[in-house]
């Protein structure tokens, strides 16, 4: 009896006139553009400040400024990615490191490129005065549907399948091509698929938790949470890659992403630990005081 399996034969570019652009490459640049107009959304409707103690409505973040802080995000996620990239190949970079700076050879690991983008981001956010915490609050949703278009616009390119697999939902990809990844034909798990479907499900408990009020300050715990759901996802799917283990039956990635979700954990309970210290009575933890001068003080909302 033959193996069932989703046989996907189609042409990956779209042809204009003489040009030939990758499929795969639009729905990510629409992904992106997507997610910076979600953030830019968000980001009108989000308070500056607490400003229940001030006089008239808040002021809100500046969509503009969303500009400068994901110009600044990119090097980090650059560097981050790479980074991560060189761990997960560490037995090639360790005897040729000079081969990690070349940008013609890899690719970018997605856990520490974001990783290494927040924390470029933030530090652009604090250097442009804005409330950081609150910029991570923005961040959280669009960066969820921005990491799903992008694992269902590798599907289009036929990059990220997993494991061989005789499942009747294994997909092969048939065809010229070309595809992204090593012997397409055969039926393998749709590991890119998976994570797409597991990023949405964080996606749609971050958006759940958020309507149920957990994350009203906009303290930018909403961020950390989303990005260890995510983590813990990847873990999961990571499961079913064409890598080698590295450690027991664990990926290196899966080592990363475990990494990831520890911290983002440990960041929460700290976050928790801090709020229940104890405060001046007549300025509660969060809150802006304004001085009889119009001065105002209080905590930020930052990580």
């Amino acid at each position: 009896m033959p193996i069932a399996f989703i046989a996907l034969e189609f042409d990956p570019f779209l042809r204009l006139g003489d040009r030939l652009v990758r499929i795969e490459t639009i729905v990510l640049a629409a992904g992106v553009l997507g997610a910076l107009l979600l953030a830019a959304r968000i980001a009108r409707r989000t308070p500056a400040g607490e400003g229940e103690a001030s006089e008239g409505p808040p002021d809100n973040l500046r969509p503009d400024d969303l500009v400068f802080i994901v110009l600044a995000a990119v090097p980090g996620a650059v560097v981050g990615g790479r980074l991560g990239y060189g761990l997960l190949h560490l037995d090639y970079y360790g005897t040729h490191p000079g081969a990690i700076l070349d940008p013609g050879q890899g690719s970018l690991e997605l856990g520490l490129a974001i990783v290494g983008g927040a924390l470029t981001g933030g530090l652009a956010a604090r250097l442009l005065g804005e409330p950081v915490g609150r910029w991570f609050h923005v961040a959280a949703l669009p960066l969820l549907a921005a990491i799903a278009v992008g694992k269902l616009a590798m599907a289009l390119g036929g990059s990220g399948q997993g494991l061989p697999s005789n499942l009747p939902w294994a997909t092969a990809y048939l065809g010229a091509g070309p595809w992204g990844s090593l012997a397409p034909e055969l039926p393998s798990h749709p590991a890119q698929l998976y994570e797409a479907a597991a990023t949405a499900v964080v996606l749609a408990a971050a958006i759940a938790l958020l309507g149920s009020g957990a994350f009203a300050r906009r303290d930018g715990r909403l961020f950390v949470a989303a990005l260890a759901g995510w983590a813990v996802a990847r873990t999961l799917v990571a499961a079913t890659w064409r890598d080698a283990p590295v450690l027991g039956p664990l990926l290196a990635d899966q080592l990363l992403s475990i990494a990831i979700a520890g911290g983002c954990v440990a960041i929460l309970l700290s976050s928790r630990a801090v709020d229940r210290l104890p405060g001046p009575a007549d300025s509660p933890r969060g809150s802006i005081v304004r001085s009889p001068g119009g001065e105002t003080s209080g905590s930020p909302d930052e990580l």
